[in-house]
């Protein structure tokens, strides 16, 4: 409907503007060749009787049947007015033309012409009308007199022209709002049919709450990029349920030993305390040292869930602080020999200044400590290095297979040979996290030097000096 009123709007408009042009055309013609008309026709002989009356017509009543030819050009109408008012005809007037106050003035000297419209007086035709200063032979004698000389052309052909023109420009018109109306509902139908698609993949995706349906992207303009925008995020949001699905799983899994441990533990407990039949002291030690540790387990297990609950994509509002990561580096050394007492730290830590989160930096650090104790053999040694931003946590345990590179950062993921070992197999994935999060790079691989262990590498980008 909008396409077929603008076009109609714009046919409007270019119809009248042309139809416009044309009638001031054809009367500007008009008005060129009733001044070329001649202005003192002279008449031969047998045409130069008069026929006059009062009015044009009684004069044009005096005029004899059949008249005696055309008097000049045949499409002239000529008609004098005497001063006294008397109209005068030549012997082939056919009509005559209404006079109008002011007709029989003479014209001033320095006039040529002047121009009228006009109406003959047998008729609703209209006439231009050209007024000149002329002189006829009236009287018995034939003296001549001075007069005024009416020229007249019947402009109903060009009336009939321009209705003409009229009527089909409009049924031109009529046709082209039609043609544009059918043709805009067909182009619109076609183009807004990514966006029927898109409506139907909206509704099926609330309907069903089936995330990740798209729409086939055809070109590249506004539309195509708004179904592009859209399976991007129809696709996240699969990613996003996937993860969701994926983590709140492997959780459970997770949640599941330490809990039937405590279960069964507190189950123990219960029932010899129902039976009146109590536990030797030390066994009641052992069980309440395991569900001590069991409960620590939980503690970290939820803390390590709590931090990877975060989005993936890194928090501009949390990047922004400027981090001493040297000082950082050396909190975490002293929790580490903490937790490895026979372990021997071998450190060189030079400054380094980073944007970041404190607390989730000193996470990441601490874990990839715990990683390097855990698998460190007795009274081994842990080589720890800061340099130019580049932190290397090096250990001589038995290292990591080839095969589980590729899995080290999964949530979740744990080695088969150290199921046995405490852990959840997500401070890794925090790691990784917290390095994305820092705009830096973390990487874990065999000794650089060849020789037994793991090496952790964590690159962050920053500079040796407090910037602010």
């Amino acid at each position: 409907m909008l396409t077929a009123a603008a076009v109609a709007v714009a046919i409007a408009v270019v119809a009248a503007a042309s139809w416009l042009l044309v009638r001031e055309r054809l009367y500007q013609e008009l008005h060129d060749t009733l001044a070329a008309a001649p202005r003192s026709p002279v008449a031969p002989p047998d045409r130069g009787q008069l026929h006059c009356g009062a009015t044009p017509a009684e004069a044009l009543a005096n005029v004899p049947a059949g008249g005696s030819g055309r008097f000049g050009p045949q499409k002239y109408d000529f008609q004098y007015l005497l001063p006294d008012g008397t109209v005068c005809l030549t012997g082939d007037a056919t009509r005559a033309i209404q006079v109008v106050p002011g007709d029989t003035t003479p014209l001033p000297r320095n006039t040529q012409a002047d121009y009228r419209t006009g109406h003959y007086t047998d008729s609703d035709d209209r006439a231009q009308v050209r007024r000149t200063n002329s002189s006829v032979l009236v009287g018995k004698f034939q003296q001549p007199q001075p007069a005024v000389l009416l020229t007249a052309l019947p402009t109903d052909g060009v009336q009939r022209s321009l209705s003409s023109l009229a009527l089909l420009m409009t049924a031109v018109a009529g046709l082209g709002v039609l043609g544009a109306g059918v043709a805009g509902r067909v182009v619109a139908r076609s183009a807004l049919k990514p966006v029927d698609q898109l409506t139907d993949a909206v509704e099926h995706i609330a309907r069903t709450e089936e995330v990740g349906a798209t729409i086939p992207v055809n070109g590249s303009d506004e539309i195509a990029r708004l179904s592009t925008s859209f399976n991007s995020m129809s696709t996240a949001l699969a990613n996003s349920r996937e993860r969701q699905t994926r983590l709140i799983a492997d959780a459970g899994h997770e949640l599941r030993t330490p809990l039937t441990s405590l279960r069964t533990n507190v189950d123990l407990l219960i029932r010899s305390d129902a039976q009146g039949r109590a536990l030797p002291p030390e066994t009641r030690a052992r069980m309440l040292g395991n569900m001590k540790a069991q409960m620590q387990e939980l503690t970290v297990l939820i803390g390590d869930l709590l931090q990877l609950s975060r989005p993936d994509t890194p928090n501009p509002e949390a990047v922004r602080t400027v981090v001493p990561f040297h000082e950082t580096v050396e909190r975490a050394l002293e929790r580490g020999r903490l937790r490895g007492p026979a372990l021997t730290f071998t450190t060189e830590v030079n400054p380094w200044y980073v944007h970041g989160d404190p607390a989730a930096l000193e996470r990441a650090v601490i874990n990839l400590l715990d990683n390097a104790v855990k698998y460190s053999p007795p009274s081994g040694t842990v080589e720890v290095r800061l340099r130019a931003g580049r932190l290397t946590v090096r250990d001589h345990g038995p290292g990591i297979p080839a095969e589980e590179l590729p899995f080290v950062f999964d949530r979740f993921w744990r080695s088969p040979s150290s199921r046995q070992l405490p852990g959840s197999g997500l401070g890794l994935s925090i790691v990784a996290q917290t390095v994305r999060d820092t705009g830096g790079q973390v990487s874990l691989g065999p000794a650089a030097d060849g020789g037994p262990g793991a090496q952790a590498v964590m690159v962050l980008p920053g500079q040796p000096d407090d910037p602010r």
